[in-house]
């Protein structure tokens, strides 16, 4: 489901990256937590957004993927929560949780951070467990009871009202691991009254496909019910908000099926997990097609209305990322969190008309020098480009500065 950066090879793109990159963005995210004055520790005040906002929380990957800063998004679209990503195993292996299979939470910092700073602002996040790529607990924790243990640690640490559990590829071919996963969901449901819970699974034409419904069989056997299940209409031959409500129809179908609901029950308790601009695959979901799936979704009482994701909700340069798909871009024309301000008007709320700026405005002298198509940059350079300055994060060539492409630069801001 999630795709990373365009400098992953291409079955793995929606997997987190290095553990070296990982490393210095969060250490980035910490220092610039710090420096905004905002305090690490996530749990000092955790915020009481209502449940509307953790189903409308769009995915942000804070350490990875060229984050966009939370409060300014918050402040260009009036969004309130976000869905992080994504908490895995050890990539050594073991049963404790971390950030994208490298960053302990136990000893986190950095998305720490970026939760106290959205804290800061009246907002809040969940966290997503699973997405696509890397060992799930699920599959390294022996019991639903042990893995239970594992999530309990992060709501704990980050003071957490809500959870997603993305089960998905490879982890959900596994009976014993979604065995896991369900029990633990059911169990930290008891263990927390009021948490919101939602299940993020493929979807297919027909709603979902086979291991999806072994896992909505598994969540009956169980007698687990979480706030939604959501399918994510993507990656696999859709095309447009026709195809997804379709997908929606049929899905609600199994979930009548499943769970002996009826028509509105299941509406109620389903949700969708769009993917904004280009797939993975090259399907397009342009602006109008989130309109016409939030129509759906409004007109039939869903429960959830996301996307993957607000790293990707920018415009690449050129705005078509020459037929490419980006995890910091969308690939396709847009305004600044133009798919985001879908995600504020399900959870009930109306976008600013005049989005603030995402910088402050520069003094108008560039001092770093003018960025040139033929010089080689290294890690670390700094360039002026368009009125603004821009780093470089790695070798490169021939790469415009902008948000988008590989994304090798860095927005330093106006100058």
């Amino acid at each position: 489901m999630r795709l990373a950066g365009g400098h992953v090879p291409p079955r793995n793109v929606r997997t987190l990256a290095a553990v070296v990159s990982a490393a210095c963005l969060a250490l980035s995210a910490a220092g610039a937590a710090l420096a905004a004055g905002h305090s690490t520790d996530a749990t000092a005040a955790p915020q009481a957004v209502g449940s509307n906002w953790y189903a409308a929380a769009p995915y942000l990957m804070p350490l990875d993927n060229d984050p966009p800063d939370a409060g300014a998004v918050m402040d260009a679209t009036g969004l309130k929560a976000f869905q992080l990503a994504f908490i895995l195993a050890p990539n050594g292996g073991g049963c404790t949780p971390t950030w994208g299979g490298t960053s302990p939470v136990g000893s986190d910092t950095a998305v720490a951070g970026v939760i106290s700073a959205i804290r800061a602002k009246g907002g809040d996040v969940s966290a997503s467990i699973g997405g696509y790529g890397g060992t799930k607990l699920g599959q390294s924790c022996g019991t639903p009871e042990a893995t239970a243990a594992a999530y309990q640690q992060v709501v704990d640490t980050y003071g957490l009202r809500a959870l997603d559990f993305d089960l998905e590829e490879p982890e959900y071919e596994n009976a014993a691991a979604i065995h896991n996963e369900i029990g633990a969901a059911k169990i930290l449901q008891r263990k927390n009254p009021g948490i919101y819970l939602s299940v993020t699974t493929a979807g297919t034409a027909d709603g979902t496909g086979w291991f999806g419904k072994q896992m909505l069989n598994e969540a009956k056997s169980q007698s687990f019910t979480p706030d939604n299940f959501s399918i994510m209409p993507f990656d696999g031959g859709f095309n447009g908000a026709a195809a997804q409500t379709a997908a929606l129809t049929h899905f609600n179908a199994i979930l009548r099926a499943t769970f002996g609901w009826d028509e509105a029950t299941a509406y109620a308790h389903e949700g969708i997990s769009q993917m904004n601009g280009r797939s993975d695959t090259g399907e397009y979901f342009t602006q109008a097609d989130f309109q016409t799936v939030l129509d759906f979704a409004t007109a039939h009482h869903m429960a959830r209305f996301t996307n993957w994701s607000v790293n990707r909700d920018r415009q690449c340069s050129p705005p078509d990322n020459n037929g490419k798909t980006s995890g910091t871009c969308s690939s396709v024309p847009q305004g600044a969190y133009d798919f985001t301000k879908y995600s504020v008007r399900f959870a009930g709320a109306t976008p600013p008309t005049t989005p603030p700026p995402t910088t402050p405005p520069g003094n108008g002298e560039c001092t770093a020098v003018a960025y040139d198509t033929g010089t080689v940059y290294e890690g670390g350079d700094t360039v002026s480009y368009n009125g603004r300055t821009w780093k470089s994060k790695w070798w490169t060539q021939g790469e415009t500065p902008s948000t988008g492409g590989s994304g090798v630069w860095q927005d330093l801001g106006a100058c």
